[in-house]
């Protein structure tokens, strides 16, 4: 417990300068809840969630350690992660540490269908494990905010403003200039970029992208939290980044016909 309070004080200018970040209305898609709206009412609830987490992420590891990789179903990791409600809570608070979570989860996940030794899976359990408790200090703190209306409602919409077939383009752009930034040498500010446009763009259009192709968008989501920030975060070559968000790109193209056919289909209907 002690290391949760000490995350939330490390944390604190962190969320300080988050302020530019939450002073405009969050976006996110359908799935992600009104709690977040009231976060010092669900802290419990999180606390709760963290802990069951920790827990079923121990006992995979443990069976895996055991009884090998055919006991275990390295797919269920993301299903826990997205069925509690703290997912939300951490993603439209503090991206970064959500992305550290997923990071976690398909390092431990990776493991384990690689066949690696028990101890790779266990070095990222722990990684999953810090990051929970970090992520809940951050909340906890974020409650603080919200509770002195210092943080802005989370909408569940998509982008105001924007098609979401036309915010797909703007992702596309956004991508572009993680690129720029990262061969400034700017990796903290091509990294925010990632966090930002994940958010508050791509957030927007997953609810109906779900709806056409689950699994392009579960793709894509490890993209954002876990293949491209990685990438910088290891310092690969620009040349290397660059694939990783032309990769993207395709990925993109696609869900842009997906979402241009279920824009058309809504109008054909009124």
């Amino acid at each position: 417990m002690k290391a949760v309070f000490k995350s939330a004080t490390t944390l604190g200018v962190s969320l300080l300068l988050m302020s530019t970040f939450v002073a405009q209305p969050v976006l996110a898609n359908g799935p992600i809840g009104e709690h977040v709206n009231h976060l010092q009412a669900n802290i419990k609830d999180y606390s709760e969630e963290v802990e069951w987490m920790i827990g079923k992420v121990d006992t995979m590891v443990s069976d895996y350690e055991s009884k090998g990789a055919k006991a275990v179903k390295s797919d269920d990791l993301i299903e826990y992660w997205e069925s509690v409600k703290f997912h939300s809570a951490i993603e439209t608070n503090y991206v970064p540490v959500y992305a550290s979570i997923w990071q976690g989860i398909y390092g431990v996940k990776m493991a384990i269908d690689n066949n690696k030794p028990a101890a790779e899976a266990r070095k990222q359990q722990a990684a999953i494990n810090a990051a929970l408790w970090q992520g809940l200090g951050a909340v906890k703190l974020a409650a603080q905010f919200q509770q002195k209306g210092l943080l802005a409602n989370v909408k569940a919409t998509a982008t105001a403003g924007m098609t979401q077939s036309a915010t797909i383009d703007e992702i596309k752009h956004k991508l572009d200039r993680v690129v720029a930034k990262y061969a400034e040498r700017l990796s903290d500010e091509a990294t925010s970029i990632v966090h930002d446009t994940y958010l508050h763009l791509f957030e927007g259009v997953e609810g109906t992208l779900i709806e056409q192709d689950a699994k392009l968008v579960e793709v894509l989501e490890k993209d954002f939290n876990v293949t491209l920030p990685k990438a910088i975060a290891d310092n690969k070559s620009v040349d290397e980044v660059r694939d990783v968000i032309n990769d993207m790109h395709t990925k993109l193209d696609r869900a842009k016909v997906l979402l241009e056919k279920a824009e058309k289909a809504r109008k054909d209907v009124f």
